[in-house]
């Protein structure tokens, strides 16, 4: 499942921060663009392990087309970050 990420450059002094438009809450940051981008999809994960173990669904995800006129996001960089929903990650075993 491809889910949209707006990613807030970062600099010397701050963080690159990310925001998963479509699930509620879902945010990260990191240092570097790598860091931001890898600690968003553990985010994503997370995100739906909790929503799937209350019981909730998973939204249905845009594309970046979906949220690029956000004002919310003016000026911010944009990604995909794919998560296969196939394969259980480290978070998704069952308990």
């Amino acid at each position: 499942m491809k889910f949209p990420i707006a990613i807030e450059v970062g600099s010397d002094t701050t963080a690159w921060g990310v925001v998963v438009p479509d699930l509620p809450g879902c945010f990260s940051a990191g240092d570097t663009l790598d860091e931001a981008y890898s600690n968003a999809k553990e985010a994503i994960e997370a995100w739906i392990n909790t929503a799937l173990d209350d019981g909730g669904a998973i939204p249905k995800t845009g594309s970046i087309e979906d949220h690029l006129h956000n004002p919310e996001y003016e000026g911010w960089m944009w990604a995909v970050i794919n998560i296969d929903m196939g394969h259980p990650t480290p978070c998704a075993i069952q308990r």
